[in-house]
């Protein structure tokens, strides 16, 4: 996966709340279809944002306890995290300029 970073449980606040520039978080699933459609748009924004936003998958069946706690009900879900909190939050395939566009206004 190049440049889409694998989180879970254990280094989830570290990685996404403790980060200094903001962060897009993939919550996702390997049987999920919808998933797997959006998983190229990820991986582009990430090549496109690195050095200034992170971008990041979290396996909801390797990591429940993020997706838990932030309520991901279903998948794919991403959100938008900014010093720790979350700013955004998409449920379903998004256009890619949507992302962008709250990745853009989270850098702002």
């Amino acid at each position: 996966m190049g440049a889409v970073a694998e989180i879970n449980d254990t280094n989830f606040d570290a990685e996404v709340l403790k980060s200094s520039e903001p962060v897009l978080v993939d919550f996702w699933a390997p049987w999920c279809g919808p998933c797997r459609q959006i998983a190229p748009l990820v991986e582009e924004l990430a090549g496109e944002n690195a050095g200034s936003a992170k971008v990041m998958k979290l396996n909801v069946d390797d990591a429940p306890s993020a997706a838990q706690n932030y309520g991901v009900s279903s998948i794919p879900t991403i959100m938008i995290f900014k010093n720790g909190e979350v700013v955004d939050r998409f449920v379903g395939v998004q256009p890619k300029t949507r992302l962008q566009e709250a990745i853009d206004a989270a850098k702002a």
